[in-house]
């Protein structure tokens, strides 16, 4: 038989704690320390500090664990606050890392880009515009203007979408004896990110040139008519600008030495798109504009060769996604650029369509125009033998779209007329959910 020593209660000195023995088994209070480690479950409460590692096992908290500011309680994790200065000096860069950065107002994550944003909490609550849509993009708000105003943040800082159109360009007119009118060029398009905070920004919003008629027989007055400018500005910010779409260039009178161009001065770099040339048959085709990288593309030479009769169309207007083209009967007009800023894609900013060239005689009396560009650009007027020739289309209002060129008259005929470019619009998006 086995010794056995029974003792009901050891105590050590004073101050330095108790092991009592009872028929239930051994209670420990005070400091309890092993160099050794313990293995096995630990049941009722542990009051003190424990250090070391817990390998396995649950660890099960009446009410909260405690590290530093953060903490895990029954209803809510902690994950502590930090800045951007001390997530940098002092926060470990292992992927899955999460942070709450007081600089940027984010839960941000560590992984293999770097920290990134996980949730922005700083909002933006802002005011202006013609239209405030939050349905249609979730977890967006949408501000459109299709006029000037102001766009007012009241509160937060966060990065916003914006999409700012100018006002298309008119078109140009044709002349009578077979010269057509240019379609016209678009607004030029600008799409991007801008960290906006509170405050007021200003509103432009460009307006479509005219459609001009072709000049009288003794007109030297150049008549294109370009688009005008939209922005955003404030004193804090770089503006952001949209340069107007070139109008159609058109054919001048004889008796001007210098013909028309096809954008406003004919200087490259000043509208946002091109507007397209014209022709007169044997005469020298006008200029066309060449548009702002970035913003739209140049406007279309004229088609064919052209002759006493039989002139080729006029060329299209360029649009913010690609150049005017340069068919044999009437230019299409270029390409727009799509935007999803509203949640839905919509294209925007196409070129004019140039006007229908003059029928050669022994030829359909009627050569169509060139089509609108994708964005709602306007259609080319059709050149007539011996009529009038078709107005051109005007461009689609919102869209900062060029409007077509008038067609070409027969001779002795009253003017055909260009199609009025479309207004802009300013388009601002930012997250709200």
């Amino acid at each position: 038989m086995a010794s056995e020593i029974r003792v009901n209660t050891i105590n050590n000195r004073s101050g330095f704690g108790t092991i009592s023995i009872t028929d239930s088994g051994a209670v420990f209070s005070g400091v309890t320390t092993s160099s050794g480690g313990f293995s096995g479950n630990v049941t009722g409460n542990v009051t003190g500090n424990v250090t070391g590692d817990v390998n396995a096992g649950v660890v099960t908290a009446t009410s909260s664990i405690v590290v530093g500011n953060s903490f895990i309680n029954a209803t809510s994790i902690g994950i502590g606050t930090t800045d951007t200065t001390g997530r940098n000096a002092g926060v470990g860069t292992a992927t899955g890392t999460l942070i709450f950065n007081s600089t940027t107002a984010a839960l941000e994550l560590f992984g293999p880009l770097g920290w990134v944003k996980v949730k922005d909490t700083n909002l933006i609550t802002a005011t202006g515009g013609d239209t405030v849509d939050t349905s249609s993009r979730s977890g967006w708000t949408v501000h459109s203007f299709t006029g000037p105003g102001s766009f007012i943040i009241s509160s937060g800082e966060d990065t916003v979408e914006y999409v700012v159109i100018a006002g298309g360009g008119g078109g140009a007119g044709g002349f009578p004896n077979g010269a057509n009118g240019g379609g016209a060029g678009a607004g030029g398009m600008r799409t991007g990110n801008l960290t906006l905070s509170p405050g007021t920004y200003n509103i432009q919003v460009g307006g479509g040139g005219a459609g001009n008629p072709g000049p009288a027989p003794s007109s030297n007055t150049p008549l294109t008519i370009a688009g005008t400018p939209s922005f955003i500005t404030n004193p804090g910010i770089s503006s952001i600008t949209s340069l107007g779409g070139g109008g159609g260039g058109h054919w001048n009178a004889p008796n001007n030495p210098t013909p028309n161009p096809g954008a406003i001065q004919g200087t490259p770099g000043i509208v946002g798109s091109g507007g397209g040339q014209a022709n007169n048959g044997g005469a020298t085709p006008t200029q066309y504009g060449e548009g702002t990288p970035g913003q739209g593309f140049p406007g279309g030479p004229v088609g064919g060769t052209g002759g006493p009769v039989g002139a080729g169309g006029g060329g299209g207007g360029g649009g913010a996604g690609g150049a005017g083209q340069n068919p044999q009967v009437g230019g299409v007009g270029g390409n727009g650029a799509s935007s999803s800023i509203t949640g839905t894609s919509v294209t925007y900013a196409g070129g004019g369509g140039g006007g229908g060239g003059w029928p050669a005689p022994g030829s359909p009396t009627t050569v169509a125009g060139g089509a609108g560009g994708p964005g709602g650009g306007g259609a080319g007027g059709s050149g007539v033998f011996n009529s009038k020739g078709g107005n051109g289309g005007n461009g689609s209002p919102a869209t900062g779209s060029g409007g077509g060129g008038g067609g070409a008259p027969g001779p002795s005929q009253p003017v055909s007329v260009g199609g009025n470019g479309g207004d802009g619009i300013v388009i601002i998006a930012y997250p709200t959910a």
